[in-house]
C-alpha cells in the first residue's frame, strides 16, 4: 500500500503560544491543503516513485495553459495552480501501481502523530543589497571623508588579473529555495485544514510552502528534543541525601 507523505499549502502567519511550564513558543500557522493526486509516478513506467499533487483553490480556467487543461481535463480535475510532486511511503513487499489513484485526497491528517515536518518554501525576496546586509560587513570607518558600506578591495591585482567565482559581493538577495528540516509540530486542526510548527518558516503570509514528513528526525536524547537536561550539582546532592 501506498501512501502520500506531503502535502501543499499556504503560509498564514506567525503568532505565539504557551506550553505546559508557561513558556511563551513563537508559531507559525499553516494552511495545509485540501490536496488532489493528479499524477502517480510509478517505478515500472516512470523509474521511480512520487505523486504529483495540486492544491485545490479557485482559479479561472484562462490562468492555465492548454496543456494543464488536458492534464486536468483527462480525469475531470478542477483547474489547480500549485502543482508539485511529493514522496510516496510505500510498504515492503507491496503492489504500488494502482495503490495511489488520481483524484484521491490529501489532507492535514496524514501529519497526525508526526513530531517533526520539512517545510520547502521560497524566502522573502530583498532586492538588490550591498555587502553589509547580504553577508554582515562591518563595513569601513564612519568618520568624516570615508565611506562605510563599501566591500574595500577584491584582491585581483596583477595575478590572479581577474575576481574569483564566489567572492561575497553585492547582489541580489532573497527569492531562493530555502528549506526548513524537523519543524517541530504543535498542533493539527483537521476540521480547517491548518497545521502549526514551531518557529518560523520561508516566504511572506501567503506565500506556497511544500510539507512533508521529516526525513530525518532527531533523535529523542537526553537535553535535546524536548527532554530537559539533568543538572549534575542537583543530582550529586540527593544521591548524598539518599547515602
Amino acid at each position: 500500500m501506498a501512501k502520500v507523505a506531503g502535502i501543499l499549502g499556504k503560509k498564514v502567519g506567525m503568532t505565539q503560544l504557551f506550553d505546559d511550564k508557561g513558556d511563551v513558543r513563537p508559531a507559525t500557522v499553516l494552511q495545509a491543503g485540501p490536496c488532489v493526486v493528479t499524477q502517480h509516478k510509478t517505478a515500472t513506467k516512470d523509474g521511480y516513485i512520487s505523486a504529483q499533487i495540486g492544491l485545490v483553490e479557485f482559479v479561472k480556467e484562462s490562468r492555465v495553459t492548454k496543456p494543464m487543461r488536458g492534464h486536468f481535463g483527462k480525469h475531470n480535475l478542477p483547474p489547480m495552480k500549485f502543482l508539485r510532486e511529493v514522496p510516496v511511503e510505500v510498504e515492503e513487499k507491496a503492489e504500488t501501481d494502482g495503490a495511489l489513484k488520481v483524484g484521491e485526497r490529501v489532507l492535514v491528517d496524514i501529519f497526525e502523530g508526526e513530531p517533526f515536518v520539512d517545510i520547502v518554501g521560497i524566502s522573502k525576496g530583498r532586492g538588490f543589497t550591498g555587502v553589509v546586509k547580504r553577508h554582515h560587513f562591518g563595513g569601513g570607518p564612519k568618520s568624516h571623508g570615508s565611506m562605510f558600506q563599501i566591500p574595500g578591495s577584491i584582491g585581483s591585482s596583477a595575478f590572479p588579473s581577474r575576481v574569483f567565482k564566489g567572492m561575497r559581493m553585492s547582489g541580489h538577495m532573497g527569492n531562493a529555495r530555502v528549506t526548513v528540516r524537523n519543524s517541530r509540530v504543535l498542533g493539527v486542526d483537521k476540521e480547517e485544514n491548518l497545521l502549526v510548527v514551531e518557529g518560523s518558516v520561508p516566504g511572506p503570509n501567503g506565500g506556497y510552502l511544500i510539507i512533508s514528513k521529516a526525513k530525518k528526525p532527531p533523535r529523542e536524547r537526553r537535553g535535546f528534543a524536548g527532554i530537559g537536561t539533568v543538572d549534575p550539582l542537583k543530582a550529586a546532592k540527593r544521591a548524598a541525601k539518599k547515602g
